[in-house]
């Protein structure tokens, strides 16, 4: 694949001119030359600096139309892939010869097949800004209130862990059933929440959503103050809230492109990552002095109040500025089709099985850090609160350096930070004082949050419109559903075996699954370009049954 940065290649090559200069003797050849097929092509203007280069025979590369796939169901193709060029004639191939070898040389993108319009023409990569999705008015009100809801978010999940070793008596089984059950309806029910984001106006249905976590926060805010809180309370209220969240994430997820569009989509996930970490850094921080100062169920209360500030956003925005997606017709099967056409797609599939290892068994900081730092360090809650914000701080430059980004990120980007991911995880673990395990918090940070909004660009810009929510509610239930199988195993691990070896095993399944990727992506690959058709030698064929029938006109 040429880059929008590279100089497009020339139609005509030195070359391919000399072949021409030799075959030009003969009449039927010099004909073929001077074809006006051939004078067209040699007259066509120079492509922009920035424009892709079309290539010289691509037959798979079609227009953006739904195809069939192997699986049955629908493929998107890249919007602006040009259209192919019609097959030579056997005088042209005799010509053409050199430049269909120059076309055959294959990409090295790996198993990504959608990914070549990744850098906007209208605006390179190196000169992307970093906070160009914020010029759009929808998204800046999305924004300030995302910041304002996710600190209050932050906030009552440290307060509901504190709470709950406070009513289970420190019993890490109990944070990991708590942490479970708040994701477990994302594995039951988690497909059917895309169905609902592709069939209904998301800006509707996320505010339905954000009122009813409202709503449970504030019970349980009234519980806790009360007195009358009990560990099953909160079980039943985090049950509550993943099922909320099984509509909110993938609807939250496809809305983006609405507001920003396809273009400055990289630049928009990473900066709603970034408003995420950044109320992460700072309202855990805030948490543990209020734990500290006036207890846990007035942070309860803070988290209701903050969903108002998404509702405000979302009723302030300017409906005729928004994308919306054509909603889907509600139709038998719509489930079963999202599953096939991720099914049909091995680099949707990488993505998705690199995921769900890393988020089921290396990305539970919300338990390991709070084990750690309470059975490890003996700490009280606003170190805890310390330890959440350096990893916040580490996920918040993360997500500021991938703001850059503007192509579609490659598989290999994902299997390299998930090494690296792996590997500062088990270091972490091994930290022998608090302080060294905070700074290893920070760099920890960095490469889970690339990783994640690698893995979410990817998957959104690599799927058809029509197929962004189920898709989206695929990879929330790898990434977020699959802790209720994660969670219990890694508290019941920390309560038997110590809290240090739950964050070690968890970098080491890491590391593990990033090489098995790595190692399955490449096998793909290969198998891919054995398969694939020569180009070169298809010329050749052409070229001998042309000759052998001049000579035997002859």
């Amino acid at each position: 694949m040429t880059s929008a940065n590279e100089p497009p290649e020339e139609p005509d090559g030195t070359a391919a001119r000399g072949a021409r200069g030799r075959r030009a003797a003969h009449p039927a050849r010099a004909a073929a030359v001077a074809s006006p097929a051939r004078a067209r092509r040699r007259t066509a203007p120079r492509l922009a600096p920035h424009a892709p280069a079309r290539p010289a025979a691509r037959p798979e590369a079609t227009p953006a139309a739904p195809v069939k796939d192997q699986a049955g169901t629908f493929h998107e193709t890249v919007a602006d892939v040009p259209e192919p060029a019609p097959e030579p004639s056997a005088a042209e191939a005799s010509a053409a010869e050199p430049s269909a070898a120059e076309s055959s040389v294959p990409e090295a993108a790996g198993p990504e097949p959608a990914d070549r319009d990744e850098t906007p023409a209208e605006e390179p990569e190196g000169r992307a800004g970093m906070f160009r999705s914020l010029r759009n008015h929808n998204f800046r009100l999305y924004t300030a209130g995302q910041v304002v809801s996710n600190t209050g978010t932050w906030m009552q999940r440290i307060a509901q862990d504190w709470l709950v070793l406070d009513l289970a008596h420190g019993s890490g089984t109990a944070l990991g059933i708590t942490t479970g059950l708040q994701f477990l309806p994302m594995l039951l029910f988690g497909l059917w929440g895309g169905v609902i984001a592709d069939r209904y106006s998301k800006r509707r249905v996320l505010m339905l959503t954000q009122v009813s976590m409202g709503v449970l926060a504030l019970v349980l805010g009234l519980l806790t103050i009360s007195g009358a809180a009990q560990v099953w309370h909160v079980y039943v209220l985090a049950f509550g809230l993943g099922v909320a969240t099984v509509v909110d994430n993938p609807t939250r997820q496809s809305f983006v492109v609405e507001m920003v569009g396809k273009r400055d989509l990289p630049n928009a996930i990473a900066l709603n990552s970034a408003t995420f970490n950044g109320a992460r850094l700072l309202g855990p921080a805030v948490a543990g002095v209020l734990i500290a100062l006036i207890g846990t169920g007035p942070v309860f209360l803070v988290n209701a109040a903050s969903f108002g500030a998404v509702l405000f956003g979302l009723y302030a925005m300017r409906a005729d500025e928004l994308r919306p997606d054509a909603p889907v017709k509600r139709a038998k099967g719509q489930l079963r089709e999202g599953l096939r056409y991720v099914r049909g797609r091995r680099d949707l599939m990488l993505v998705l099985i690199l995921v769900g290892f890393l988020a089921t068994f290396g990305m539970n900081f919300g338990t390991t850090v709070a084990l750690v730092a309470k059975q490890v360090f003996h700490t009280d809650a606003s170190a805890f609160g310390l330890a959440s914000s350096m990893l916040a701080l580490g996920a918040f430059s993360g997500a500021l350096l991938a703001a850059r980004r503007v192509a579609r990120p490659r598989l290999r980007l994902l299997v390299a930070m998930g090494l690296a991911f792996g590997a500062l995880e088990v270091l972490t673990g091994l930290m022998p004082t608090f302080w060294s395990f905070l700074a290893l918090l920070v760099p920890t940070g960095i490469a889970m949050m690339t990783i994640m909004t690698a893995a979410n660009a990817s998957v959104q810009l690599g799927v058809a419109p029509e197929m962004r929510g189920r898709v989206m509610a695929l990879y929330m239930l790898v990434f977020l559903g699959t802790n209720p199988l994660g969670a219990p195993a890694v508290g019941w691990l920390a309560e038997h075996f110590g809290a240090r070896a739950s964050l070690v095993l968890g970098g080491l399944v890491s590391v593990v699954a990033a090489l098995a990727v790595g190692a399955l992506a490449l096998r793909w690959r290969t198998d891919e370009q054995r398969e694939a058709p020569d180009r070169h030698g298809a010329v050749r064929p052409a070229l001998a049954r042309f000759r052998r029938a001049r000579v035997a006109e002859r």
